[in-house]
């Protein structure tokens, strides 16, 4: 009987990872999200209605919603059938209209219309999790929070910045290793080089900042040869 023993999954020391976000801070300064909102209102609504949609997808439906429902008291006035009118473009519109309109009537009763600046009132209000309350806390109200997607997700274990099996496994190893001076914008750009670069099926290692320190195994530094991408 053969005994295979685990591996420990390769990581980046102190001072890898330092110099990693020391070029990502350089090459993008002040990095933004790509999903639009005008308030901290409609952000905590895009991001809701984020999940398993795309940010494109969801800015295109939000443009008119937001133009006549940019407070609790407007949108929770539209209804589930009024919200979903303008959303019916995103996956899961439906239940994403219930939630968005029942988390705009407890924000508009309990909390005066303002978006609470807390974890725990975040994740109570419906169709907000873990990753939504770290979206709006971090740019709404500039917690350095981290946000992990399936992009981060995917960089940061095949990057060997903190590889876990887990998105809280993750993000927990997250808070640990990026220096403070970094951790605010971290998950912005983690998010945005697995959105452009380090892409799913086929990363563009030809054009990444840091392929001289990523750990994964399979690079694309020959731009002819493709690429087969563990799963994140």
């Amino acid at each position: 009987m053969t005994v295979r023993r685990k591996t420990a999954a390769r990581r980046l020391n102190r001072a890898q990872i330092e110099e990693v976000f020391r070029r990502f801070e350089q090459a993008n300064p002040e990095p933004k999200g790509e999903l639009e909102y005008v308030n901290d209102f409609t952000l905590l609504v895009a991001v809701v209605l984020s999940a398993q949609a795309t940010d494109a997808g969801v800015n295109k439906a939000t443009r008119a919603l937001f133009a006549v429902a940019d407070t609790p008291a407007k949108m929770a006035a539209l209804g589930v059938e009024g919200i979903e009118r303008y959303i019916k473009t995103i996956g899961l519109y439906r239940n994403k209209a219930k939630n968005v309109h029942a988390l705009s009537v407890i924000l508009d009763r309990d909390y005066g219309g303002q978006v609470p600046q807390d974890r725990e009132s975040l994740e109570k209000l419906p169709g907000v999790g873990r990753k939504t309350a770290n979206v709006v806390l971090n740019i709404a109200f500039g917690q350095p929070t981290i946000a992990v997607d399936t992009h981060l997700f995917r960089v940061s274990n095949r990057t060997g910045i903190a590889p876990g099996k887990t998105p809280l496994a993750v993000e927990t190893a997250l808070e640990r290793v990026i220096p403070a001076q970094y951790k605010r914008n971290s998950h912005h750009w983690m998010i945005l080089h697995g959105r452009y670069v380090c892409k799913a099926r086929k990363p563009d290692c030809p054009r990444c900042l840091i392929a001289d320190i990523c750990l994964f195994p399979e690079k694309t530094l020959d731009p002819e040869k493709p690429a087969s991408a563990p799963a994140a």
